[in-house]
């Protein structure tokens, strides 16, 4: 991300690592505004680029961890927060990292996810310790499908499983224009808080995510038909199966809620 500052200061984008840095210090001080923080909070924010939204929580979180893969943008940050103990620059690929541990107790999460790795880093950031909460900018496409609803078109795997694990909340949207470069697709702001219930258990996130991404790339079969490939099972032991979790055999998996597939998941 990118700040006030000349951006010919910066080292050279890199476009193999889907670089776009947001320039907006409006759409900046609302990402800020919405983690809520009180100034008790650790921060870890994945991909601070050019540290423009970095600069706006330094003065806001009591501890702050930064997490950027680009070795140029790190040394940069580094430099910059040279005085500010309570700011830590961590060059690493985030999907490498233990945020729990880097964060060694409860804490927030928030950054401008590169869009060609957007939905590794949402489900490797709700394993648990999951962050308190988590503010991130994406693709507004992903956005919609996070939270859409059962037998809607952008309804699919990625809505399943993170609702089987959070709720989430799209805030508002973000403009091509706010970036540099600017990207060819909108973003949006979505804010996503793990259940104090999950639907599944930490031992079943991964089965379900299997089960579900297998099911929803049949999603025009019906489930009679999904479970007998994606189990492997004869269609007494389908059939069986989904009566045990409730699932009509004729239903469709664009149509079934997460709850629905986590009764599946244990359905014997």
């Amino acid at each position: 991300m990118t700040g006030p500052r000349d951006h010919r200061a910066f080292p050279p984008t890199l476009k193999r690592l889907g670089q776009h840095f947001l320039a907006d210090a409006r759409v900046l001080r609302r990402i800020a505004d919405a983690l809520d923080l009180t100034g008790e909070e650790t921060v870890i924010e994945i991909g601070p680029g050019r540290g423009a939204l970095t600069d706006l929580l330094v003065d806001r979180a009591r501890r702050l961890v930064a997490v950027e893969l680009d070795r140029a943008l790190a040394d940069l940050l580094r430099r910059r927060y040279a005085d500010r103990p309570h700011v830590e620059i961590v060059e690493r690929d985030v999907l490498e990292t233990d945020l729990g541990a880097l964060a060694g107790g409860p804490y927030v999460l928030v950054g401008n996810v590169p869009y060609y790795i957007t939905t590794p880093i949402l489900f490797h950031a709700l394993q648990p310790p999951a962050p308190e909460r988590a503010v991130y900018l994406v693709q507004r496409e992903v956005a919609e499908r996070i939270v859409a609803a059962p037998g809607t078109a952008a309804y699919g795997a990625l809505s399943v499983n993170v609702q089987a694990a959070a709720e989430a909340t799209v805030l508002f949207a973000v403009p091509p224009g706010a970036f540099r470069p600017p990207p060819k697709v909108d973003s949006a702001v979505v804010r996503i808080r793990p259940l104090t219930e999950p639907l599944a258990t930490e031992a079943e996130l991964e089965p379900l995510r299997r089960l579900v991404q297998a099911s929803f790339g049949l999603r025009r079969k019906q489930m009679r038909r999904v479970l007998r490939t994606v189990r492997g099972v004869d269609a007494a032991t389908a059939e069986a199966m989904l009566a045990a979790a409730g699932i009509a055999p004729d239903a469709r998996p664009e149509t079934l809620a997460p709850a629905d597939f986590v009764r599946l998941l244990r359905a014997r």
